[in-house]
C-alpha cells in the first residue's frame, strides 16, 4: 500500500498539538533525569543517593502532571 492520498499528494501529518509537546517534554526529562543519575552514580558523587531518590520521585510525579495537564486541556477544549 502506498502511502499517496487520494488527491495524488503524501498524506498530511498530524499537527503538534499541546497534548503530543507536553507527552514530548516528559520524555525527555525522564530520560535526561536517568541518565543523569546513572552517570552520577557510576562516577560515584557523594550526592549519587539524593539523585535517584529524587528520579524516583519524578517518574511518578512528572507522569500525574502531565495527565492532569492533558486532562485540563481536554476540560478547557471540550473534548
Amino acid at each position: 500500500m502506498s502511502n499517496i492520498s487520494e488527491n495524488g499528494n503524501a498524506p498530511e501529518k498530524a499537527p503538534w498539538t499541546a497534548k503530543r509537546v507536553a507527552a514530548v517534554i516528559g520524555i525527555v526529562l525522564l530520560v535526561g533525569l536517568y541518565i543523569l543519575t546513572f552517570v552520577s552514580a557510576l562516577i560515584g558523587t557523594g550526592g549519587s543517593g539524593r539523585l535517584f531518590r529524587f528520579s524516583l520521585g519524578m517518574t511518578i510525579a512528572v507522569p500525574i502532571f502531565l495527565w492532569i495537564f492533558s486532562w485540563c486541556i481536554g476540560k478547557f477544549t471540550n473534548r
